[in-house]
């Protein structure tokens, strides 16, 4: 029973990351998951609450992942430089993933205190990879650094997601100049 209760969860999450990445937040209703999923209506509200727990939930299991993936590009890197731009360079390429269009469109939605909380906390995370790298080059406020630093990268997604006139390299690649040329200086 509870094998089948966390496969039950896991289409859920799967249909809601589907919804989220095909629709934004309007996508994501009950009806819509219960469609996806091939359940009532009445068995989604046995998994989730609200639709504020089912992104809570997406939060709680695909932020982890993301930030993993982001660690891990940072850790083949062997200089502050090149961690700075394996961070900025494997956020945007995450932008395609569906994890991480989710991830987008539920930070524009209207969450709870709590989900925001947890999103704050996730987003506070992925910021601490960088404060490192940013001290290793001398800088006086790292951690003020690596919040400036990740508003590069918040504005190259958005302008990724937008589809706007340039390519996603070549996005990527402003970014990436514009990061390094500002820690440096």
């Amino acid at each position: 029973m509870a094998e089948h209760r966390t496969m039950q969860r896991g289409a859920l999450l799967d249909a809601a990351r589907s919804l989220l990445s095909e629709g934004g937040t309007e996508a994501l209703t009950f009806p819509a998951l219960a469609e996806r999923t091939g359940l009532a209506r009445s068995s989604v509200y046995e998994y989730f609450r609200s639709r504020a727990a089912v992104v809570e939930e997406l939060c709680a299991v695909d932020f982890p992942l993301w930030a993993a993936e982001v660690e891990e590009a940072m850790a083949g890197a062997d200089t502050p430089e090149a961690k700075i731009e394996a961070y900025v360079r494997q956020q945007l390429t995450l932008v395609g993933d569906r994890r991480h269009r989710a991830v987008v469109a539920i930070s524009a939605s209207e969450l709870d205190a709590g989900a925001r909380e947890k999103i704050r906390a996730a987003h506070g995370g992925l910021i601490a990879m960088i404060v490192e790298a940013l001290a290793e080059l001398g800088h006086q406020q790292p951690r003020l650094a690596a919040m400036l630093l990740q508003g590069v990268v918040d504005a190259a997604v958005r302008r990724i997601e937008l589809g706007a006139a340039e390519t996603p390299g070549e996005i990527a690649e402003a970014a990436v100049s514009m990061a390094l040329r500002g820690v440096r200086s």
